[in-house]
């Protein structure tokens, strides 16, 4: 029996993450965004060398589907340069979380699909697959360490409660995270 995946993410390459926030928010009611500038990895391969483009991120909420926007702002070779020249924008790919990551990206190479990029960044492991002959666009398999769930539970949760009307960018810097209170003094 195969195994089912489910996709939680959908990402795409435009030319400002800052424009896309604002336009997905005004027409679908998405984000906020969270962006993540000129992201650096701790580790990282495309296509069989260690060239890493300099990119931006933004990730917001629709419902229940984590959208992702990217902004290349060199013109490296990337995975994203792979599919889009530089000006033009689109649909890049789908992802699902995995527990066992070294597991599922064997699955993929078994299957025959090439592995265009692997990185390892904020404690976790991350693979883009080139599965555009499937699906047109490329698949990432993203592990699933409590860390990172919990911190899509809080870009989630804020898309919640969010008005749609304050600013739909918020740095990623600017997160609020748990604060600790002291215990009332016993009496």
């Amino acid at each position: 029996m195969t195994q089912k995946y489910a996709m939680f993410q959908e990402a795409y390459f435009v030319t400002s993450i800052d424009d896309a926030a604002r336009k997905w928010a005004k027409a679908y009611g998405a984000g906020p965004f969270f962006m993540v500038r000129h992201h650096h990895c701790e580790e990282f391969t495309y296509r069989g060398t260690q060239q890493e483009a300099d990119v931006s991120y933004a990730f917001g909420y629709l419902g229940d589907r984590m959208i992702q926007f990217i902004e290349q702002h060199d013109d490296k070779p990337s995975i994203y340069r792979d599919m889009f020249k530089p000006g033009e924008e689109g649909f890049h790919h789908i992802a699902y979380l995995v527990s066992d990551f070294a597991a599922e990206r064997q699955r993929w190479l078994d299957l025959g699909y090439e592995l265009a990029t692997e990185l390892y960044a904020d404690e976790v492991n991350a693979a883009y697959f080139d599965t555009r002959s499937l699906n047109g666009a490329f698949t990432e398999i993203h592990g699933d360490p409590a860390h990172i769930l919990g911190l899509f539970a809080i870009w989630q949760r804020t898309h919640d409660q969010w008005d749609g009307v304050s600013s739909p960018i918020i740095e990623i810097e600017d997160i609020t995270y748990y604060q600790r209170a002291a215990l009332l003094p016993l009496k």
